[in-house]
């Protein structure tokens, strides 16, 4: 009985007390001080999560007779005419500021063509995207003619602990606006998103399901955490994992969004790692499993400027542990642009912390990049030099040259060429700058064999002119 006592007299502990108040500890006074429970929080902190109703008009395709096929599939597809379908999306969003800043997530937002925020107190907006980044998952909203509304703070991120007790507020499953109760079970937890690797979350056990997406993790003071992003689940429904996008990484977006940045910009390392195990920090003679050992560095890269080599372990960002290459760009991420950081390494088994530049990823050589016009048998194919920029934006291995598809166009997509293909040669004449794929177009036969390296892997491709 003493066990099962226990909980509801701490979460009464801790909530009764009014915002503004520090938190401290305090006995309940009455009755009626336990019975409220979290109600005094939810309160304060529920009308500034709002509902978000998207609009996605996507172009699909009509399914393929040899879409089992995985030959024929991938040939006829681009022949399919394209029919327009309109999708609704359903998600959560935070007020942030009281002119109606709003942050969400991408993948609720970030393609839609209309978009329509539904307060707590059933206020209506219609709102835009002033900017977006499908590899974080986040998305800052402004609302139009918005002003006074509830707000709510952010947090620093990086003093939340394991154990702290929070709640999820948002839409579950179009239900209406609902609040659940956790803790935080599990920080940086990283390899549980998609994207390029920017993958960074708060792990709470706090039930979020289909809906919560965009919404607010706070804590017991109603400072925001996190926003929920996604959850491990077998059946699409709450299993108690579930993961928050850090509070430190939405000031980030906020910052830039107001300051008018069209895409979300990230300081470029120019680097790739792997994380310190058992086996790898012995074999390294390091006196801990800690960190990433550096595994390729760009020759442009800012940490090769700073002395940094491959086989060196970064330690430490700015004083927080890197574990992981997802760590290690969330990191940056958080870093303003322009700037310095304080790396932490171990350099030929010395520990030294060494300052790095914090820069975008340089366009040098020039992309240069190329559109094909009606003249050439591939017109709308765009093809660019690659340079540190195309690797970055377009996810290629760090160690990626030469010339690069950027679009395929509507030609070239239906014989089989993708974007990130890198262009090797044109009937046996290799191809050394874009410019070279309009010339070697132009000069071709009847027939033509395109030479490309997909994914590590060489293919040719035949086609008749």
């Amino acid at each position: 009985m003493v066990r099962s006592l226990a909980l509801p007299l701490t979460l009464a502990l801790v909530t009764s007390l009014p915002l503004a108040a520090q938190a401290e500890t305090q006995v309940p006074q009455s009755q009626a001080e336990i019975s409220l429970g979290f109600a005094p929080l939810v309160k304060e902190a529920a009308p500034a999560v709002v509902n978000i109703y998207a609009k996605i008009i996507r172009q699909d395709r009509a399914r393929s007779p040899f879409a089992d096929d995985p030959f024929f599939d991938d040939f006829f597809r681009q022949f399919a005419q394209p029919r327009p379908r309109v999708q609704n999306s359903l998600g959560s969003g935070v007020i942030l500021s009281d002119d109606g800043i709003v942050v969400s997530n991408y993948h609720v937002v970030g393609e839609a063509s209309d978009i329509r925020v539904v307060t707590n107190d059933r206020r209506e907006y219609q709102a835009e995207v002033i900017l977006a980044d499908q590899a974080s998952d986040l998305a800052i909203l402004q609302l139009k003619d918005a002003e006074g509304l509830p707000s709510l703070g952010l947090r620093d991120s990086d003093e939340v602990e394991v154990g702290e007790l929070t709640l999820a507020i948002g839409n579950p499953f179009g239900v209406g606006q609902t609040v659940s109760s956790g803790i935080i079970s599990g920080l940086a937890r990283t390899g549980t998103g998609g994207g390029q690797g920017f993958g960074y979350y708060i792990q709470t056990d706090a039930p979020i399901n289909p809906g919560n997406s965009g919404g607010a993790l706070i804590d017991v003071n109603g400072d925001l955490i996190g926003i929920n992003t996604r959850i491990l689940s077998r059946s699409g429904g709450s299993n108690g994992i579930g993961f928050a996008i850090p509070a430190n990484l939405v000031r980030e977006f906020v910052r830039q969004a107001r300051e008018g940045e069209g895409e979300f910009q990230r300081p470029w390392a120019g680097m790739t790692g792997q994380p310190v195990d058992s086996d790898l920090a012995e074999a390294l003679g390091l006196g801990q499993v800690d960190g990433m050992l550096i595994s390729e560095l760009h020759p442009q890269s800012p940490f090769v400027e700073a002395g940094f080599e491959v086989g060196d372990v970064v330690l430490e960002v700015d004083g927080e542990p890197v574990n992981s290459p997802s760590e290690m760009a969330f990191r940056l991420s958080v870093a303003e642009l322009g700037g310095t950081s304080a790396v932490t390494r171990v350099h030929q088994g010395e520990t030294e912390t060494v300052e790095v530049a914090l820069m975008e990823a340089p366009n040098s050589p020039a992309a240069d990049p190329i559109t094909l016009n009606e003249q050439t048998p591939m017109p709308g194919l765009v093809v660019g030099q690659v340079n540190p920029q195309v690797i970055t934006k377009m996810q290629l291995p760090l160690s990626t040259e030469g010339v690069v598809v950027m679009d395929p166009g509507p030609y070239a997509g239906r014989g089989g060429v993708r974007a990130g293909d890198l262009l090797l040669a044109i009937n046996g004449e290799e191809i050394a700058a874009p410019e070279d794929v309009a010339n070697l177009l132009m000069n071709s036969g009847r027939w033509m064999r395109l030479d490309l390296m997909r994914q590590g892997q060489r293919v040719s491709l035949r086609f008749r002119l």
